[in-house]
């Protein structure tokens, strides 16, 4: 089972691959350092800000809700 902040990390590459561009990139149109998405991407971030997504999305000119509507989010269960 994937845990959120992995599964946030794939579709990121994804997204990446789909527009045809690197993580340095998207950083930049997103407005954020690199550091900041290379975070996410590499896991070390286990709890990505949904602002940061937001940016993410904005950069990519998609909405928040294409985001997270894809197969990888939709059977996602919380163990509290």
């Amino acid at each position: 089972m994937n845990t959120i902040a992995e599964l946030t990390s794939k579709r990121i590459l994804d997204l990446c691959q789909e527009n045809n561009i690197t993580i340095n990139k998207l950083s930049t149109i997103s407005g954020l350092t690199q550091s900041t998405v290379n975070s996410i991407i590499n896991g070390k971030s286990q709890n990505p800000q949904l602002k940061t997504i937001f940016k993410i999305c904005n950069g990519l000119n998609i909405s928040v809700s294409e985001f997270f509507n894809c197969d990888y989010f939709k059977n996602i269960y919380f163990d509290d």
